[in-house]
């Protein structure tokens, strides 16, 4: 029989609303010093977790998050990783699901639960939903099954209730405590009660990777009704874009304009990677379906399929940064999937 060890985990703050309090002599929001965390939240200490915190020496918000921050996260879980068995790494919620995305491929083959989480409100606020995600996503993190292996091995976002995979979420409400949706793939866990482990988890063949070599030579288009294609012919230059995410309509319509048709034909033709993805939230990019996407089926723009924005731009910066200049190579990544982005 063997004896059930304390689970550890890793808190790590980079910034965000979960870790603010209001100063008492200007009201505005600073953010507190993460040592005092069970000052703020006693209920940490009756959790059966032993846990560590690690800060960022400047609290990086939401709006300032680049590949920089995301490699220093993936860094920390790296070179801790077989020190703990969770991570949970408290961000701004604005910009959370790019950074779950980009470290869902920055480190791949976890067979450990890196857990996102952060909050609308401060910590320090009477109302916070603070409290609740934070306590909760430290139970996920520690969460093991009977035979002791943890209940979830990739990077996910818990927040209001529900766990979602990090690479199929998205920012939906800037008010709402439920801030966050997974569009095309439901909840990998929720917590009611008990914490309902619903969704099936990654399972990793491999060991762990660590790949932050990403490449930011990406633009993205939203079409709408009247875009006026000579606004954004610089985009099209390979030497400084390899690649361009469109935001289509519906399934992976595009509009039939004499301009843009030849700006694409050019920039493929030179080597550049054209993706498609959908703007609507829920649903998938099926080109060919109609007339006006057979076009792209043709001319070999590659299909988003179901990816969010979020995972598109960071698989995509990832593509770039692992095929080291191969075309092929790159277009062969973003064409499966990686580690469970999207539904091919």
């Amino acid at each position: 029989m063997h004896m059930k060890t304390t689970p550890k985990v890793l808190v790590i703050y980079t910034g965000g609303t979960i870790g603010m309090v209001n100063d008492p002599l200007t009201g505005s929001l600073t953010a507190f010093d993460f040592g005092d965390v069970y000052k703020h939240i006693p209920e940490l200490a009756r959790l059966n977790v032993e846990l560590t915190t690690h800060a960022f020496p400047h609290p990086i918000d939401s709006s300032e998050m680049n590949p920089l921050w995301w490699k220093e996260m993936a860094e920390l879980v790296y070179n801790k990783y077989h020190d703990f068995d969770g991570f949970v790494i408290l961000h701004g919620s604005d910009t959370m699901a790019f950074s779950a995305s980009a470290l869902s491929f920055m480190l791949q083959g976890l067979t450990k639960p890196v857990i996102f989480t952060g909050s609308q409100l401060p910590i320090g606020t009477i109302r916070t939903d603070g409290k609740e995600n934070l306590v909760t996503a430290i139970e996920i993190a520690a969460a093991k099954t009977e035979n002791g292996s943890p209940r979830i091995r990739e990077v996910a976002i818990y927040f209001e209730y529900s766990l979602y995979r990090g690479n199929r979420t998205s920012k939906v409400s800037a008010s709402s405590f439920e801030a966050f949706r997974s569009p095309n793939l439901r909840p990998l866990a929720v917590a009611g009660v008990h914490i309902d482990y619903t969704g099936e988890t990654i399972n990793a063949s491999s060991g762990l990777e660590l790949f932050t070599d990403f490449d930011t030579s990406v633009a993205l288009i939203k079409l709408f009704p009247g875009l006026n294609w000579n606004i954004y012919e610089s985009l099209f230059d390979t030497e400084k874009t390899k690649a361009i995410i469109l935001e289509t309509y519906g399934s992976g319509n595009a509009p039939s304009d004499k301009k843009f048709h030849e700006l694409l034909l050019n920039y493929l033709e030179k080597g550049g990677i054209v993706l498609n993805i959908t703007q609507c939230s829920t649903g998938r990019v099926e080109q060919g379906k109609y007339e006006t996407s057979s076009f792209f089926e043709k001319n070999g723009v590659l299909s988003g399929f179901d990816l969010t924005t979020e995972a598109a731009v960071t698989k995509t910066m990832y593509a770039l940064g692992k095929s080291a200049g191969n075309v092929e190579l790159a277009k062969d990544i973003l064409q499966k999937s990686v580690c469970g982005e999207v539904t091919v």
